[in-house]
């Protein structure tokens, strides 16, 4: 649900409400449609909030949000100009019989408030302009200029409610345009507003000691960083104590730069997440922060919010976790590839002092991880997810493309993570989790009907958890591991945020939170505020996060989508250019879903092209033959004719 609406529903104080929401607020005062008690405003009971459906015939309906209530059905005359997704407030009609109705008395958020088009010549010569989302008909205004005078396939951003072009992107042809197109499609920002800017520039860029001296001076600690080798921002730094079994994870103490409220908290508020491109970041923070101050670099002071957590030497459980602010001074920055050559040698080829000092706890801290993960996999899941790196050119073309999998070191610093943020959750009953739901058991069984087409079999399980093992099992006799393990990822639950801890079926953790990233996750920097509070003691800040945190919780779990999305549109779009170049061209190729709507994997220098087929007759992972016969770079898709079967 929207955050304004969940404040509607819950109870807020003025002071809560965000800049954007301020009118609709003043709107609903004006029509007598919320009421203020104990201190909280929220709507009366003749009003809802919520998101507004409509069908094929015109007529709305916003659904109920309790078993105590009906949903609302609204009369066309009544929608008052809201579409489709839109969320709104609507007030109850009174009537003697009938379905319960309404009609909506304000729009709260415009669901669309503008459409990327471009210009397009169908199949009958006419001129149009589609919808770059759903390739659907729409209309598209410029004053003074006909847009029939644009070359077919410029791109433009349209005001979904005055059909007026705002402004124009590029050209379809031009592969740099992609990048625009997928940001703006999904609400993802670029330049930083001048209050922001200025702001950040005003952030010290260096950590004077004697200004911090309530804080746990760690900078003796041998801490170090491990990213990858094109990281810029570094959010978390290891130090492993041997002899007491306790390990440091520092975060970047971003919350300490940040004021509420400020110009750069609005900001990251609104952006949520860093969102990753190929080429480059779209941070959540200006670059200041993000890539200096707050960023734990090597052989500077820094500030941190450290998680301090002491293990049973046996059994590895938490048996003391502690939080406090600090001052670190990470001694070196390691790139993964450097860390797994340093397992795979045992260290034997490292010199300098500094290093032999770390790999003194970094070694035995992997293989004491390692346990960990054979430890956590006992109840929680190992789904083998490969990632597609792509490599984009000066030109913004797709050059080539590498699988990355997960190495000794990634399996390192993440055990050390998922230890912190589970420290970080149990302090709350109510506060901000990540939370991942079990599925449906019924779901899952779905699925085991159309694995059963390939000759997989599973006869005998309890629950979800024994069903779900027991498939991957028999996967990885068939040798269909990581084709089965992406099939269960689409078959589960999304993980999000929330206010209630619901703990996390992936992992298999009771509780969880994510603690570890807030230069590029903004749910990080609402727990660091919570735990600080809580350190603290500071009722006023606590009583403010805990009165919005479910509407913080879900916007931050609507903008992880959105930042999701955008760098799969972007991913798509990449590859679809690079399937344009082969049009004609025979591949190799491997059935991922079947029925009208069939898809394969294409089995070519560039990894990831999945092409639509048109109502063949396959079996679900057949190796087949198939021709690249159209591609639609509007819409990033690729379609192709089936040849043949290729007999294994």
């Amino acid at each position: 649900m929207n955050p304004f609406a969940i404040q509607l529903t819950k109870g807020f104080k003025e002071s809560d409400l965000e800049q954007e929401d301020i009118n609709s607020f003043q709107t609903l005062k004006n029509l007598n449609a919320i009421e203020e008690i104990d201190g909280l405003w929220r709507l009366k009971s003749l009003y809802r909030v919520g998101k507004l459906y409509i069908n094929k015939q015109g007529k709305g309906f916003v659904e109920a949000s309790s078993k105590k209530q009906k949903d609302l059905l609204i009369e066309p005359n009544d929608l008052k100009d809201a579409n489709f997704g839109d969320t709104v407030v609507v007030k109850r009609v009174i009537a003697r019989r009938g379905r319960a109705s309404a009609k909506v008395v304000l729009i709260v958020k415009v669901a669309h408030i503008f459409n990327i088009v471009y210009t397009n010549i169908n199949e009958q010569g006419i001129f149009e302009t589609l919808n770059i989302k759903t390739n659907i008909p729409t209309n598209a205004i410029m004053e003074g200029m006909d847009l029939k005078a644009f070359k077919i396939g410029t791109v433009m951003r349209v005001d979904s409610l005055t059909d007026r072009v705002l402004e124009v992107f590029g050209h379809l042809g031009d592969p740099k345009v992609d990048e625009r197109i997928s940001l703006e499609l999904f609400n993802r920002a670029d330049k930083f507003e001048e209050d922001c800017l200025n702001q950040a520039k005003e952030v010290e860029n260096e950590v004077k000691v004697e200004e911090h001296k309530n804080r746990v001076d760690l900078r003796d600690l041998d801490f170090c960083t491990i990213d990858p080798v094109t990281a810029k921002d570094f959010d978390d730094a290891i130090y492993f104590d041997l002899e007491n079994y306790t390990l440091y994870v520092a975060i970047a103490d971003v919350s300490f730069y940040i004021d509420y409220f400020s110009p750069i908290d609005q900001e990251a508020k609104r952006r949520g997440f860093t969102t990753y491109l190929p080429h480059k970041s779209f941070p959540m923070l200006p670059r200041e922060l993000s890539e200096n101050i707050c960023s734990l670099k090597p052989s500077v002071d820094r500030l941190a919010f450290v998680a301090k957590i002491e293990l049973d030497k046996s059994s590895l459980e938490p048996i003391k976790e502690e939080f406090f602010e600090a001052i670190i001074h990470s001694k070196r920055r390691f790139n993964y590839n450097e860390v797994d050559k340093i397992i795979e040698n045992q260290g034997l080829n490292v010199l300098k002092e500094h290093e032999k000092r770390i790999l003194k706890y970094l070694l035995p801290l992997q293989k004491i991880t390692k346990r960990l993960r054979e430890k956590r996999l006992e109840s929680g899941f190992d789904f083998r997810s490969e990632e597609i790196k792509l490599t984009i050119d000066s030109e913004h073309n797709l050059v080539k493309t590498q699988i990355e999998t997960g190495t000794p070191s990634h399996s390192l610093i993440e055990e050390c993570m998922l230890l912190a943020n589970r420290a970080s959750a149990k302090r709350f009953e109510y506060g901000i989790f990540r939370v991942h739901l079990p599925p449906q058991l019924t779901k899952l069984e779905e699925l085991l009907n159309d694995l059963a087409t390939i000759g997989l079999f599973v006869k005998e399980y309890e629950d979800a958890p024994s069903l779900i093992k027991a498939i991957q099992k028999e996967a990885k006799n068939l040798g269909l591991a990581s084709e089965v393990d992406e099939m269960i990822i689409k078959s589960l639950k999304q993980a999000t945020y929330s206010a209630y801890n619901e703990g996390h079926f992936g992992l298999g953790f009771s509780h969880y939170s994510h603690f570890t990233s807030p230069i590029r996750r903004y749910s990080d920097l609402i727990l660091h505020r919570l735990i600080k509070a809580q350190l603290k003691d500071n009722k006023e800040q606590m009583d403010y996060l805990l009165r919005n945190i479910e509407p913080l919780s879900a916007r931050v779990s609507e903008l992880e989508r959105e930042s999701t999305k955008a760098e799969w549109d972007f991913r798509d779009r990449k590859l679809a250019r690079w399937a344009e170049t082969k049009i004609g061209k025979e591949f190799n190729a491997r059935v991922i879903e079947v029925g009208e709507s069939a898809k394969a994997i294409l089995e070519a220098e560039i990894d990831g092209v999945t092409i639509n087929l048109r109502g063949d007759n396959l079996m679900l992972f057949d190796k087949i033959r198939v021709k690249i016969s159209e591609v639609n770079i509007a819409l990033a898709k690729v379609y192709g004719e089936f040849i043949s079967k290729i007999e294994s």
